[in-house]
């Protein structure tokens, strides 16, 4: 290779790499941080100023005044956001069967009166293993638990669920869905913080 090409492949290689290295990191950043800067920056979840949670990633509740999320397929740590990942475990995989049976059995320890079908999305974790929304189904399903364990009415409640459902995107796309986080961070402004994880 004559020198000169030598010479243009080292140029061209130092300005592809400020171009695509810095210049357009730099801009995207600039540009998102501008337009969208709550969402830039994680969608945080503030209360009285301090950082309680994002609202794209869920968080393990299991108190009897709280309504679940959907499992999550983190290990050790549930809803570890730097260990991502879905189970990778198939519908006729017995392991799954196991954990579904295990979920299955916990809800209906917590609520042995709640004798319905469980919501799918109750029992199986989302393919990132960190998804802060379930169904609204799911959400319904846990209201005669909370009641209970908050004293909180039913339709209060199911009026809570409502203000933090999410319709369809677009309005056809996908299902309307509760953000879990948000809604217990309300539910505990309406139950004086009492509650506990």
């Amino acid at each position: 290779m004559a020198a000169r090409d030598m010479r243009a492949a080292v140029v061209l290689f130092l300005v592809l790499t400020v171009v695509t290295g810095l210049m357009y990191p730099l801009a995207m950043t600039g540009i998102g941080q501008v337009l969208f800067p709550r969402q830039a920056n994680g969608s945080l979840i503030r209360v009285h100023g301090r950082v309680v949670g994002s609202a794209l990633i869920g968080q393990y509740f299991r108190g009897p005044g709280l309504f679940w999320s959907r499992p999550s397929a983190t290990s050790p740590t549930p809803y570890d956001a730097e260990a991502s990942s879905a189970s990778n475990l198939g519908p006729h995989n017995a392991l799954l069967r196991k954990h579904v049976a295990a979920r299955v059995a916990a809800l209906r320890k917590a609520d042995p009166k709640e004798r319905g079908p469980i919501p799918i999305d109750l029992v199986t974790s989302s393919g990132s293993g960190l998804d802060p929304d379930i169904s609204v189904a799911a959400a319904r399903y846990q209201v005669a638990r909370v009641a209970r364990a908050t004293k909180i009415p039913k339709a209060r409640l199911d009026a809570l669920i409502k203000r933090y459902t999410t319709p369809r995107s677009l309005g056809f796309l996908g299902e309307p869905v509760v953000n879990v986080v948000k809604l217990n961070l309300a539910l505990w402004g309406m139950d004086g913080g009492h509650f506990r994880r």
